[in-house]
């Protein structure tokens, strides 16, 4: 359930009208570069209070909105594609349960990639997106680099897919993302995993890494061992906490990033913003933007 604002209301109804999305050469400065407080925005699982989330849509109403990066969920199917939603099963962004109703639960790991390519993963968010379907990674990716955006991708669930981190990483190599600029400036990898962030940093420990929680200070240091991000639940932080992080340094000998999640209204964004925290990860990037701007 997406809670929408007057002003996210008014810009969805400009920003999904025929042809409203911009062109790449049209697009707004990235919110990174408006200045040196404004912190980074994130569109979570693309711009996902206007268009079904972690969908080919959802990127590019990211990139309509000017948005630079964009966060998303993997999976893996029974065959082995990795494919981008965030639910370990398919019932609520799907039509699963009409589709294959005798294949309860629905998880996404029992489904096979060509199973999973029929489902409709837009009409339950409006009728305009009938059709919309469930991206690979692959299919993620392409986009993205055709949008020239910047990628924070989270791995769900890793103990559900043994060898996901490795997967991953064959996957973005395949498509491009893991040479030094993809690396140095337009790739994160994140996890609620702590596991799963160390696996990925020793097998490239040249990308970026973030952990999904709120650690305790005390135990900071040894996150800070093997990942550059701690992205907190905006709930559990503050402006001390957010000190705390980013007075340690990562493997990468840089100052430890705090990117905070899901924030969607202006006010809390701008709390967010004088916590001092480097990014925010919302259902609606415009609003976040032009609060913290």
């Amino acid at each position: 359930m997406f809670v929408r604002t007057a002003t996210a209301s008014a810009t969805a109804a400009a920003l999904l009208g025929a042809g409203a999305l911009l062109l790449p050469a049209d697009r707004p400065e990235a919110p990174e570069r408006q200045g040196q407080d404004a912190p980074v925005v994130v569109a979570h699982r693309g711009a996902s209070g206007y268009a079904p989330e972690n969908t080919l849509a959802a990127v590019d109403a990211a990139d309509a909105l000017g948005i630079s990066w964009v966060e998303n969920d993997v999976h893996r199917t029974r065959d082995g594609e990795l494919v981008v939603l965030h639910d370990t099963d398919l019932k609520r962004t799907t039509d699963v349960e009409q589709v294959f109703p005798d294949r309860a639960p629905w998880a996404v790991k029992d489904f096979t990639a060509a199973e999973v390519a029929k489902l409709d993963a837009g009409s339950w968010f409006g009728p305009r997106f009938t059709g919309a379907r469930v991206p690979t990674l692959t299919q993620f990716l392409h986009r993205m680099e055709r949008n020239r955006q910047k990628l924070l991708l989270e791995i769900k669930s890793p103990a559900t897919y043994p060898g996901i981190e490795r997967d991953i990483i064959r996957v973005l190599g395949r498509s491009g993302w893991l040479d030094r600029s993809h690396v140095r400036s337009r790739l994160v990898i994140q996890s609620f995993g702590a596991d799963s962030v160390k696996k990925v940093h020793s097998l490239r420990p040249d990308i970026t890494t973030g952990f999904l929680g709120t650690p305790a200070v005390a135990d900071l240091p040894s996150y800070a061992a093997f990942t550059d991000q701690i992205n907190p639940s905006y709930a559990t932080i503050g402006a001390d906490y957010v000190a705390a992080v980013q007075r340690l340094k990562g493997p990468h000998g840089k100052r430890l990033r705090v990117n905070t999640w899901t924030v969607n209204k202006a006010a809390d964004a701008v709390k967010a913003r004088d916590y001092g925290v480097d990014g925010i990860i919302t259902n609606f990037p415009d609003v976040v933007r032009d609060a913290t701007s």
